[in-house]
């Protein structure tokens, strides 16, 4: 999230008082002067500014939500509480963004940076993405707050990056049904492996999955002596994804010339 100069407020504001106390006239007893200062809401969130531009993230945190505490009714205020979330995000302090977010987005559901705030947490949940071998609950939290943001703010500033994140997660899901199905099938259960890949056909049909995903399954099919449900199959391929390697090696996989006959001039449904 940029800073903007706009943000910056030059005017400082400092009130001090001064005061000595003097007991018998005895300079040894006489109280050292105590200086008090307030700052001004301004300068305290420039000071934060300034800490976020310096990368000094957690600082910038903290001292936005000083900006809160000392004046939680101010406009200021409810800046400080979405740039110490953003200064949470770029210090990886991922799980304490969220929950600021949510802070945010339940106390100000009306203010015109709260897409932002959804976008922001969408963010917090697409960085921490594992990879294919792990659990994918990141990603689909990532997947939920970014299709909620473009829901509700279907024309927000950051509604086309969050539809290209989707299409990578949904990548990112189906890659993960893709390992487990070809773990299956590595392992002769043909039929779970069958049931995977049909997930990917279904649920991510626009991802970059789906050929091989079809050429899995009629692997599978084969190995179960199921000729027509595999020839079907890759019919399905070869009409949808006819210049894919992976056709090429399932039209090889079955050796039948009418296989390429039916693709050219036939749609089957696999369901």
């Amino acid at each position: 999230m940029a800073i903007h100069s706009s943000l910056r407020v030059v005017t400082l504001t400092l009130t001090l008082a001064f005061g000595a106390v003097a007991c018998s006239g005895d300079p040894a007893q006489t109280a050292a002067p105590q200086t008090f200062s307030e700052v001004s809401v301004e300068e305290l969130y420039n000071v934060a500014v300034d800490d976020l531009e310096q990368s000094n993230y957690a600082t910038a945190s903290t001292k936005f939500d000083e900006v809160e505490r000392q004046h939680p009714y101010s406009t200021w205020a409810v800046k400080a509480q979405i740039m110490a979330a953003y200064s949470l995000y770029m210090a990886n302090q991922y799980d304490e963004a969220v929950v600021a977010l949510d802070r945010y987005i339940q106390l100000h559901p009306g203010n015109k940076d709260v897409d932002y705030a959804y976008y922001l947490k969408g963010l917090c949940y697409y960085e921490q993405i594992s990879d294919v071998g792990r659990d994918q609950l990141m990603t689909q939290l990532a997947l939920s707050t970014l299709k909620e943001l473009i829901t509700r703010f279907p024309k927000s500033n950051y509604a086309r990056d969050a539809s290209l994140k989707i299409d990578l997660t949904y990548d990112h899901l189906a890659g993960k049904e893709m390992k487990v199905g070809r773990y299956y099938q590595s392992s002769g259960q043909w039929l779970a492996a069958i049931t995977r890949f049909n997930v990917v056909i279904k649920k991510f049909e626009t991802t970059t999955h789906v050929p091989e995903a079809l050429h899995r399954m009629v692997e599978s099919y084969l190995a179960l002596g199921m000729q027509s449900e595999a020839r079907k199959t890759a019919a399905v391929l070869g009409h949808n994804f006819k210049s894919s390697p992976w056709y090429l090696e399932t039209y090889a996989l079955l050796d039948d010339p009418t296989i390429k006959e039916e693709a050219d001039s036939s749609w089957y449904k696999l369901w």
